[in-house]
């Protein structure tokens, strides 16, 4: 999958209202993450909506679930957050050569 194509799906997972919400949460849970129902609790999101939206996050490899006794914890990849941060600003001020209706002649 080419990068343009990995970031556009992960950003992608993230335009949905829901997803967004779950994923900042995330974020503010750090490393230790939070379990499925934790995180229900918090934004008030039925189970089965829930981990539909939590499954679109790690298949877009933002979220990692792991699991520990009977719970499952849900973390951010937060290298994988970095890296479309990084995509999206890399080339920040660096530059634009306008097209001239000419050039496109």
């Amino acid at each position: 999958m080419t990068e343009n194509r990995t970031v556009a799906r992960a950003l992608a997972a993230l335009g949905h209202e829901a997803r967004l919400d779950i994923f900042r949460l995330l974020v503010k849970a750090g490393h230790q993450g939070m379990t499925v129902g934790h995180i229900s609790q918090h934004l008030g999101l039925a189970a089965s909506t829930l981990a539909h939206h939590l499954r679109m996050l790690v298949d877009a490899g933002l979220v990692a679930q792991a699991k520990q006794g009977r719970e499952v914890v849900n973390t951010v990849n937060f290298d994988e957050m970095n890296h479309i941060i990084t995509f999206l600003t890399d080339q920040c001020c660096t530059g634009v050569t306008l097209i001239t209706d000419e050039d496109a002649a």
